[in-house]
C-alpha cells in the first residue's frame, strides 16, 4: 500500500486506488502541509482533496512527459466531440 505523500506536484499518474477496481489518471495540483489537491481524469474530470495518508493501493507508473502530452492531445480532442458548434 502506498500513500499520497509519495505523489509529486503537477505529475500524471496512473493508480489504483482500491483493490479490483480500475486504473485512474491523477495529477496533483496543489500541495499543503497535510493534504493534496488533485483532479481525476476520467468521462468527466473530477477534482478533490485528498489526505496525504490517504492510501492508494498501488501506484502503477508515472507518466512521463511525452505519454502525458500524448495523452493530452487525445483526452481534449475527444472532449471536444462532444461539443456542437452552434450556426447562428
Amino acid at each position: 500500500m502506498y500513500s499520497y505523500a509519495l505523489l509529486e506536484p503537477e505529475c500524471y499518474y496512473l493508480v489504483q486506488e482500491k483493490e479490483n477496481e480500475p486504473l485512474t489518471l491523477l495529477q496533483v495540483k496543489v500541495v499543503s502541509d497535510t493534504s493534496m489537491y488533485v483532479i481525476k481524469y476520467g468521462e468527466t474530470e473530477v477534482s478533490e482533496w485528498k489526505l496525504k495518508t490517504d492510501y492508494i493501493k498501488d501506484i502503477i507508473e508515472l507518466l512521463s512527459d511525452d505519454v502525458a502530452r500524448q495523452w493530452m492531445k487525445i483526452y481534449y480532442s475527444n472532449e471536444d466531440a462532444y461539443y456542437e458548434e452552434d450556426d447562428d
